[in-house]
């Protein structure tokens, strides 16, 4: 487990006087087994904050804990040791451009007590656990951004860390990439029982591999919780911002903006976005409510998608018919606890 208790970190400002709180009373409890997002915008905090869990970056105040132990108390020498079982990859590899991959997944392992054929053998089969058994010879140069990363994976791994912490590991990746990195990801924490600290500016990725997540603003922890609660009811404005960016629900507000024909609205018609703001809608809530109340619904954007086993997202519809019932319905929905928000009327 991994526990932050008021962390902060506070650097000099360029010009002296003033102060940078990077990161400002974090306090995170983050559980064994867990793909733990921290997402923010740039100057967030969070890449400073994952620094702290491993101590390269030393907070200025409060504590951190792994498995029970207090990392800011630790001498040299005993941090050195507690490192070995937190790895870490970074958005750029951080790749040994000289070394061969097989040199650059071994170096972790000098000094280890490890033969040469046991260093081997462990080598052998980290290539082969993230997929590149066969670029051993190969140099980084010669790799792809995605074949790159999963040697930094490898590396990471080298020492049987019980932590991998991932600093924007898929930024420089292209989707498909991105994807098969995630998955890899997630094979590992499954298979390894590794926990797992994401770091990332995309929701998206959040949704697709985590699930916990913080969301950082201003060095604070603004929000947090499961992925699927954070999505389904999220609290702050900067958490529904993260969000728009990867639902089409958010689209209707571009066609209003613009005065789009979509939109355009008979007398006594309202604009309504429906969203999941339960784990497990079962009934056929829109089929049921235009047959119980006579209403019709004219379906502009449906966007739904499974997040955390559950189905998530929902549905901006023109709802027409007679205003006592379109208002009979609404209040049906929110009965049945979903997301009812008028958009236009």
């Amino acid at each position: 487990m991994i526990a932050l208790q008021h962390v902060s970190k506070v650097f000099a400002g360029s010009d002296k006087t003033k102060q940078v709180h990077a990161v400002d009373d974090v306090s995170l409890t983050i559980q064994d087994g867990d793909i733990f997002g921290i997402i923010g915008f740039s100057g967030a905090g969070k890449s400073t904050l994952v620094r702290c869990i491993n101590l390269l970056e030393r907070p200025t105040s409060g504590s951190v804990e792994v498995d029970g132990q207090e990392l800011t108390r630790m001498s040299a020498k005993e941090l050195r040791q507690a490192r070995k079982k937190i790895g870490m990859i970074f958005q750029h590899f951080n790749l040994m451009p000289s070394r061969t991959i097989f040199g650059n997944v071994a170096y972790p392992l000098r000094g280890s007590g490890l033969s040469k054929e046991e260093i081997r053998a462990k080598v052998h089969s980290l290539l082969e656990l993230v997929g590149i058994a066969d670029k051993e010879n190969a140099y980084p140069s010669q790799l792809s951004g995605g074949q790159k990363q999963r040697v930094a994976i490898a590396r990471a791994l080298a020492n049987d860390p019980k932590i991998l912490l991932c600093d924007e590991a898929t930024s420089a990746l292209d989707p498909q990439t991105t994807k098969a990195i995630l998955s890899l990801l997630h094979h590992l924490n499954q298979t390894l029982g590794i926990t797992i600290v994401v770091i990332t500016h995309e929701m998206a990725v959040v949704k697709e591999i985590c699930n916990r997540v913080a969301v950082m603003d201003h060095g604070k922890v603004v929000e947090e919780g499961t992925v699927f609660s954070v999505f389904a009811t999220p609290k702050e404005p900067i958490t529904r911002d993260f969000i728009k960016t990867t639902s089409n629900l958010q689209k209707i507000e571009e066609l209003i903006a613009d005065d789009s024909p979509v939109v355009a609205l008979k007398p006594g018609e309202r604009i309504v976005r429906l969203s999941y703001v339960e784990r497990n809608p079962s009934e056929p809530l829109i089929s049921l409510i235009t047959q119980k109340f006579g209403i019709t619904l004219n379906i502009i954007f449906a966007d739904v998608e499974i997040v955390q086993n559950a189905p998530i997202g929902g549905t901006v519809a023109i709802f027409s018919g007679d205003s006592g019932q379109i208002d009979a319905a609404l209040t049906y929905l929110k009965e049945k606890n979903v997301g009812v928000e008028v958009i236009r009327q």
